[in-house]
């Protein structure tokens, strides 16, 4: 792979991170925020199922004391490109600091197993709505029943 292709796809990883980043977090508040605002979309099966999803994926990769496989693969191909140190953009550097922390990956690892737990307990305080509570359709009662009740008296 050329350098500069690397640089590309390095900074496209970076938005990809980003954006999960954010639908992890925004995950986190909107649950709880959507059950007290009554918004009936927070428990959408597909939604909450890929949010639960996403945040084990991360609980996992804490456990195992593995960095995300996306920060890896990022710097990978920065290095690739020979990039590394300050050489980077302005907004490249602001998200850098602001979604990559120079902590210990013990820190790391009990805020995503807590996040994690916390994600299972929000399935469980607003359950998603998968298939059940929906009304289903009753038996219409065919012409000869109704005509024998429609008649008779109490």
């Amino acid at each position: 792979m050329h350098p500069a292709e690397a640089l590309e796809f390095a900074h496209l990883v970076l938005g990809v991170h980003l954006l999960i980043i954010g639908f992890n977090l925004a995950g986190l508040v909107v649950v709880p925020l959507g059950v007290w605002l009554r918004w009936n979309w927070v428990h959408d099966c597909l939604w909450r199922a890929a949010h639960l999803l996403s945040m084990a994926v991360v609980a996992a990769q804490a456990a195992m004391g593995r960095a995300c496989f996306l920060t890896l693969w990022q710097s990978d191909l920065m290095q690739r490109a020979g990039q590394q140190g300050d050489r980077q953009g302005l907004i490249q550097r602001w998200i850098d600091h602001l979604i990559f922390w120079n902590l210990p990956l013990s820190v790391f690892t009990v805020i995503y197993l807590a996040v994690g737990i916390y994600t299972l307990g929000l399935w469980w305080w607003a359950p998603p709505r998968c298939g059940r509570g929906r009304r289903k359709a009753q038996p219409r009662k065919s012409a000869s029943a109704a005509s024998k009740t429609s008649g008779q008296s109490p």
